[in-house]
């Protein structure tokens, strides 16, 4: 595919890497897990944090509209991934031992998925220069 910018081609390719490498992983985790990609990602979110957050701001870390988040958090209550409090300022949402359990049961085959479909396919050196890369995308440092 001929675009006629170096930015539109660098961009198309980021995209389908990223897409086909995170597709690759969610569905062997998924598989595995018997979790959801929004599932995983509340949970993850809940275990980084040490297992308690505000509903809004697992929505803010996740990108998600509240209304989405509220009606998967409705999903993992029945099943006994998570907890909501009402609080003064909003809903504490915790992290319960099946939800636990859950994200642990998880994280090798995220492992074994991510090192499979991702770093076993770059060289050392590849490896520390996308970290970086993506650091700085992230922080929006242009250099």
């Amino acid at each position: 595919m001929s675009t006629g910018s170096q930015a539109t081609e660098l961009w198309l390719l980021w995209k389908r890497a990223y897409e086909t490498t995170r597709a690759a992983v969610i569905a062997d985790t998924t598989t595995a897990s018997g979790l959801s990609e929004p599932e995983l990602s509340v949970l993850v979110c809940l275990h980084e944090s040490g297992g308690d957050l505000r509903q809004n701001a697992i929505a803010t870390a996740l990108g998600w509209d509240r209304t989405r988040l509220s009606h998967l958090l409705t999903r993992m209550e029945k099943r006994d991934y998570v907890a909501r409090t009402k609080v003064a300022s909003g809903v504490e949402i915790t992290l319960r031992p099946a939800g636990r359990r859950a994200i642990d049961a998880s994280a090798p085959t995220l492992e074994a998925s991510a090192r499979r479909h991702l770093l076993d396919r770059l060289d050392p050196g590849d490896v520390s220069a996308l970290k970086d890369i993506i650091e700085r995308l992230l922080s929006g440092d242009s250099r």
